[in-house]
C-alpha cells in the first residue's frame, strides 16, 4: 500500500522530555501542507497526545521504549503512523471517558478523534508491537 510521500520520519524514547522536540517537528514539516494555524495546531496537539498515550498505556511509564513518528503526504490527505514495540494492546479497551465525568485526564483519545478524520489502530502480527494511524483531511 503506498502512503503517500514522506515528509518526516522521527524516532525517540517514550519520555516526555522527547514530546517538545516531536512537537516542532511535526509542525514544520505539516507547515507547508496548507492547514490553517489553528488547525495545524490541533494536530500537533492530537499526535502529541498520541504519543502520551503510548508512554502512558502502551509502555507503562518504561522510558526505554522507542518510538516511531512518520509524516506521510498524500494527494488529499496527510498521514501519521505511530509505531511502538510494547506488548500488544487490546484495541477493543481504547476510548474515551465519558464527557459528563469532569476530572482531569482521560481525554486524549476523544481529543484525537475529533481532531483526525480517520483512526485506526493495529496490532503487529507477530505479537510485537502496536501501529497508530492518524489520517487528516487537508480543507
Amino acid at each position: 500500500m503506498d502512503n503517500g510521500n514522506p515528509i518526516l520520519e522521527l524516532r525517540f524514547r517514550s519520555r516526555a522530555d522527547q514530546l517538545k522536540d516531536m512537537r516542532c517537528a511535526v509542525r514544520k514539516a505539516i507547515e507547508p501542507l496548507g492547514f490553517s494555524a489553528d488547525d495545524a495546531q490541533c494536530i500537533v496537539l492530537a499526535v502529541n497526545e498520541a504519543c502520551m498515550n503510548i508512554m502512558q498505556h502502551a509502555y507503562g511509564n518504561c522510558q526505554e521504549g522507542d518510538i516511531i513518528l512518520e509524516i506521510f503526504d498524500q494527494p488529499q490527505a496527510v498521514l501519521f503512523r505511530l509505531t511502538d514495540f510494547a506488548a500488544p494492546i487490546k484495541i477493543c479497551n481504547i476510548k474515551s471517558r465519558d464527557l459528563e465525568d469532569i476530572r482531569p485526564g482521560g481525554l486524549g483519545v476523544h481529543l484525537i478523534q475529533q481532531v483526525m478524520d480517520d483512526v485506526e489502530y493495529q496490532n503487529d502480527p507477530e505479537g510485537i508491537g502496536n501501529t497508530l494511524l492518524l489520517r487528516r483531511r487537508k480543507r
